[in-house]
């Protein structure tokens, strides 16, 4: 594992801890998307379906990791502070996303097997679950500090993968389309909250 993944990991693991912080804290989800929060547990879920194959600790803690905090997350905003959350600023239609996120994964996968399928999915989706939370930000037009630290981290963390494939690529000769499509998408929808971060 090189530099650029592990920071990548870290930065993964630092935005969860913010937001869980921000929750606990603030006994509070104002200011988050449920919506986001469902599909990146989506995303966990479906990516991580190969988990009893046993690759290695850190790899198998980390997948149960992202599992277990996307629902615990859907729980905090659902049930312990469900008064808190105002579905009527959280209103992107995620439906569209998992349609055409699905559609793309059975057209474009490397192979036509369930796995393979729904981990294509999941990269798909991980590319645009941000979108509900951006919008909701965008309707809103203000967001408390910690929500705002919890985006850059997600975004930063994006950005050292893209470092990690391009190091990859003239270290190991790396190349996978379809990560790296979704994950140029993924960091250009950061960009715009990127500046505003920068400028705030």
């Amino acid at each position: 594992m090189n530099f650029f993944r592990l920071t990548a990991d870290l930065m993964h693991l630092m935005s969860i801890f913010v937001l869980l912080l921000k929750i606990q804290k603030t006994r509070s989800c104002s200011g988050i998307s449920f919506k986001t929060q469902l599909l990146y547990a989506v995303v966990f879920v479906t990516r991580y379906l190969d988990l009893p194959k046993w690759i290695s600790l850190y790899n198998t803690l980390m997948k149960i990791f992202f599992i277990a905090t996307s629902i615990y997350i859907l729980y905090l905003m659902k049930v312990k502070f469900r008064a808190t959350y105002d579905p009527s600023q959280d209103t992107f239609r995620i439906e569209f996303l998992l349609g055409a996120c699905l559609l793309l994964a059975l057209v474009f996968n490397y192979s036509f097997s369930f796995i393979e399928v729904l981990w294509t999915f999941s990269i798909y989706l991980e590319a645009v679950a941000i979108l509900p939370q951006l919008f909701m930000l965008s309707r809103t037009g203000e967001a408390e500090t910690i929500t705002t630290h919890y985006l850059f981290a997600l975004g930063a963390y994006r950005g050292l993968y893209l470092l990690n494939w391009i190091w990859r690529f003239y270290t190991e000769n790396y190349a996978d389309l379809i990560v790296w499509i979704a994950g140029a998408i993924q960091t250009a929808l950061y960009s715009d909250f990127f500046y505003i971060y920068y400028k705030k």
